[in-house]
């Protein structure tokens, strides 16, 4: 049996701007499904372990979708996501592959936690894939391998900065996604807006946007098996 971990965000605060944030619920119940129906184990952590806050308007009924409403009838989930172990405790070597959903939480503690990035290095230096969707690309803006940034010369995509104007959410995010990795030399590409769009490059896999989040996983299912 394959196992993968899942790391989630566990920071809430939308910058300044008195509102909540955290993990987009979409990124985590569609490729949690598509990966658990297909028997593979799946681990969750997250910084500060127990419960990671779930982004409150990725639970808006106008951002359902069948795996959403499926998670709000799987108690059994629901249960294991209260649980989530804490990131510094888990060790590469127990998993196959490591798989970031996204949200915008994860701009503010994953992309600055060397712990992740050191997991995330850890990963990639023992030929495990790495997928990362929506905001999550943005936890590789400091991530380096033998001295380089993981992502220079890697194809990869992200949330685009013109998805993040539509949101409203360009002044307050700590980064934009897109500049970060053509920052740090990444080859960056995208779709349409809010349409499905995955890029694969050796083992690093990344999504665009919530859309996209069933694609990396079926690419990351591809690449397990």
């Amino acid at each position: 049996m394959k196992k993968v971990l899942f790391v989630l965000t566990s920071h809430d605060d939308l910058g300044n701007t008195g509102e909540k944030t955290g993990f987009w619920i979409e990124e985590f119940v569609a490729p949690y499904y598509e990966l658990a129906d297909q028997g593979v184990e799946i681990t969750l952590a997250s910084p500060k372990g127990g419960q990671p806050p779930i982004d409150p308007r990725s639970s808006d009924p106008s951002n359902a979708t069948e795996d959403t409403k499926r998670f709000d009838n799987d108690e059994a989930l629901q249960e294991k996501l209260a649980h989530t172990h804490k990131l510094e405790d888990v060790n590469q070597a127990d998993y196959d592959a490591v798989f970031y959903p996204g949200g915008h939480g994860p701009l503010w503690d994953l992309a600055s936690s060397e712990t992740s990035q050191k997991l995330i290095t850890s990963f990639y230096t023992n030929n495990k894939p790495i997928a990362f969707v929506c905001h999550a690309p943005g936890v590789l803006k400091d991530v380096k391998v033998n001295g380089d940034y993981l992502v220079k010369d890697k194809k990869v995509t992200g949330f685009t900065n013109a998805e993040e104007e539509a949101v409203g959410l360009t002044d307050v995010v700590p980064f934009l996604l897109e500049d970060a990795l053509q920052a740090d030399g990444a080859i960056y590409s995208k779709g349409d807006n809010w349409a499905p769009y995955a890029v694969e490059d050796g083992l690093l896999i990344t999504g665009q946007n919530p859309a996209s989040s069933k694609l990396v996983a079926q690419k990351l299912l591809h690449q397990l098996n």
